[in-house]
Parts: structure tokens; C-alpha cells; sequence
């Protein structure tokens, strides 16, 4: 099988391909003889019924400094590609959301990871909330009333924005910090939206676990570890991964909302728990590939093509 694959997908010229799962996934593809071209987002259009990208072929390999090669620029008509991965990072913002709508419109020949209607439908910190007995205490709100009898009652809170990513934005306010009303001010004064609110996990001290979820079914994991004096674990906030195995209560989170995920077409999912609870379910832009790979030898971009590669028959 050979097949026409598009990367959507944030500058490749800035790729870490000792870190970019993105990186994996098309190196992967290029491996079994797909077609590979790239396309920025900013390079999508809609024109006479038809859903482009100004786009070039892409060529890649494993080498420092020199891990790509593009061809010449070519308007594209997305329709006649097998496959198409949605794969630039947030912000989640309407520049984002207006991709999805674009994608939507392609024909159903296309199978386009994740699917962008659910994406769209599914921002990780909210689709949360449709699991409410796996997740801990949770609030997403603009009131500030809310918010302040929230902290009252927890005491030890996380507050974040709630379409931001990274770690960006996040604060660990204990029950005797006293900036809670300007950070508050803060967040609403740059953003309409809403944020979210979370009582405060002890077990992230022992680690943020991140669980890959391959159609629905997980199929690996790290552990990330936040540094001293730091309560955020992300990579991208200096968190420390290391290997980790999934427990009872992990494989008990997998199978409640494994099933959901695949119903939704929502191929390639990392979920995030801490301790006994599910805190993020990430569909927009999973990453963790090439830090299981290095930890415990397993190349998961092979399970996913295996997977997109048995939808397409």
C-alpha cells in the first residue's frame, strides 16, 4: 500500500527530531514507501468548492541540521490525499478551530488524524469533563465569586488557561498566596475565556504520567517528573521523563474512555494522570513517542500506521 500523506504541521525547519513526534510519525510513513508533502497551516485555503494548501514534497532523515528536504511549492488540493495529519501545535484559538472547518469539508476518502470534527469538539482540558468520576475536583468558569469559593473549599489549587498548552500559564496557588485576585485580573483581562480551576494533586510530585492511546487502546508511557520548586511537569517546563509501567487504576482510566476515543476517531491520544486521576485527554497535538521509544524500545509510530493503514483496507 502506498499512500499520498500530507503533514499539517508547525515550521519543519524548526523540528527536534530527537523530541518531535511529529518528526517520527512522518519518518515512519516515508519508511513504507508513503508519498510525504508538507504544508504550514497558514497555507490553507478555500477556493471554487475546493479545500488547497500551497505545499511541497517532503523528504526526511535523521541527521542533525539537515533532517529535511522540500521541493518546489505546488498549490494542492487536499482531496486527492489518502491521509492528512493535523499535527500544528495550539494555541486553540480560531486560526485553529478555522483549519478543522476546512478539513471537515474534504470527502471521506480522505482520512484526516485526529479527525478534525472531534478535535474541534474535544479541547483536552474540557473533554475531561465527560469523564467526571476519573478526574479531580474541577471548575471552569470566568466568575470570580466561583472561583475564589472553589479555593475555599480545596485550599491547595492548580488554576490554568483553559486552551493553552506546554505548562504556559499554569499556576500552583497554596491556601496561604495571596495573588489569586491579580492573577485573575491577569488571565481576564488578556482573554474572554474562561479558565480552568483544579484542586491541587500531591502525587504530582512522584510524576505526571503520560499514556498513549493508539485506537483507543494504550499501547505506552512515560513518567514526567517536575523539577525542584517547580509544581509543572511538562517537558516544555523542564519536566524529567522517565520510564513508568501502567498500573490497575491507569489501565481502569484506558478502558472508560478508550472506547470513546475510537467512536470519535480520535486515532492518536496522550492522556495525562496523576496519581489516581485523569487531568488532560490531549487530541489536538500528542507527543511522548520519541521518549517511550528511547525508554522502552518500542517504535509506537509503527502501531499508529498499522492502525491508519487497516481503516484505509
Amino acid at each position: 500500500m502506498s499512500l499520498k500523506v500530507a503533514l499539517q504541521m508547525d515550521p519543519i525547519t524548526a523540528v527536534d527530531i530527537d523530541a518531535d513526534s511529529t518528526f517520527v510519525i512522518g519518518l515512519e510513513a516515508q519508511n513504507r514507501g508513503h508519498e510525504l508533502f508538507y504544508y504550514h497551516p497558514d497555507d490553507m485555503m478555500f477556493e471554487d468548492g475546493r479545500v488547497l494548501a500551497l505545499a511541497q514534497r517532503l523528504e526526511l532523515k535523521r541527521e542533525l541540521g539537515h533532517h529535511y528536504t522540500l521541493g518546489t511549492a505546488e498549490l494542492l488540493d487536499l482531496a486527492t490525499m489518502d491521509v492528512i495529519w493535523l499535527r500544528q501545535d495550539p494555541p486553540f484559538d480560531m486560526a485553529y478551530l478555522t483549519t478543522t472547518y476546512l478539513l471537515d469539508m474534504l470527502p471521506k476518502t480522505t482520512l484526516v488524524v485526529n479527525n478534525p470534527t472531534q478535535v474541534r469538539a474535544n479541547p483536552e482540558k474540557l473533554y475531561i469533563a465527560r469523564f467526571p468520576d476519573l478526574v479531580p475536583p474541577t471548575l471552569v468558569t470566568r466568575n470570580v465569586a466561583a472561583i475564589k469559593a472553589f479555593r475555599a473549599k480545596h485550599q491547595d489549587i492548580i488554576i490554568k488557561p483553559l486552551y493553552g498548552n506546554g505548562g504556559a500559564g499554569v499556576f500552583h496557588l497554596k491556601p496561604d498566596d495571596e495573588t489569586l485576585g491579580s492573577l485573575l485580573e491577569m488571565f481576564f483581562e488578556s482573554s474572554r475565556e474562561p479558565i480552568i480551576t483544579q484542586a491541587y494533586l500531591k502525587d504530582v510530585r512522584q510524576g505526571d504520567k503520560r499514556i498513549i492511546l493508539v485506537d483507543g487502546e494504550p499501547v505506552g508511557a512515560i513518567n514526567r517528573v517536575p523539577q525542584k520548586g517547580e509544581a509543572r511537569s511538562n517537558m516544555h517546563a523542564g519536566g524529567t521523563p522517565e520510564p513508568t509501567k501502567l498500573t490497575t487504576r491507569d489501565l481502569e482510566i484506558c478502558a472508560a474512555i478508550g472506547p470513546d476515543l475510537k467512536a470519535r476517531g480520535l486515532l492518536f491520544a496522550g492522556i495525562d494522570v496523576i496519581g489516581n486521576y485523569l487531568t488532560e485527554i490531549n487530541v489536538t497535538s500528542p507527543t511522548g513517542l520519541q521518549e517511550i521509544k528511547r525508554f522502552d524500545g518500542v517504535a509506537l509510530e509503527e502501531k499508529i500506521w498499522d492502525a491508519i493503514e487497516a481503516k484505509l483496507g
